[in-house]
């Protein structure tokens, strides 16, 4: 299963939708490089990147929420960990194993397309609805 940006997953700020669209597809060239040849090396490069961007792109979410005085930053942040703690336990998983294994691009669907999905939808949206609530102060 590859993962797919589409309109329930919109949050409405452009910089972040955007952002997701980028975590998306390297995600799926993640899971592309677990097809081509079973290449342990290729897979670890490939979840090292989409590490590296989950990093930069959490840091950016974490600022806007900063910049807006978002209420709940603490939790946010907490969840923003436990993906951080699933890519290193891929990555320990690929390192243990001759190659990307069906379990691991099972454990990849199950614990980075869903987690993104449902934060997307939960965490993020919330976030920006607060934003565009603080920008509209009249309809509070």
């Amino acid at each position: 299963m590859r993962a797919e940006f589409d309109e329930t997953l919109v949050t409405g700020n452009e910089m972040i939708d955007g952002q997701h669209k980028e975590l998306i597809d390297k995600i799926n060239k993640l899971l592309d490089s677990c097809e081509v040849g079973n290449d342990k090396l290729t897979a670890i490069k490939t979840l090292d990147y989409l590490a590296d961007y989950t990093d930069f792109h959490f840091g950016e979410e974490e600022k806007l929420q900063e910049s807006i005085s978002y209420p709940g930053i603490e939790q946010h942040k907490k969840e923003h960990e436990k993906l951080r703690r699933v890519v290193e336990e891929l990555h320990e998983m690929l390192e243990e194993q001759e190659g990307p294994t069906e379990a691991f691009v099972a454990q990849v669907q199950e614990n980075v397309i869903n987690w993104l999905y449902n934060h997307i939808k939960g965490f993020d949206r919330s976030v920006a609805e607060y934003k565009n609530m603080r920008g509209n102060s009249e309809i509070l």
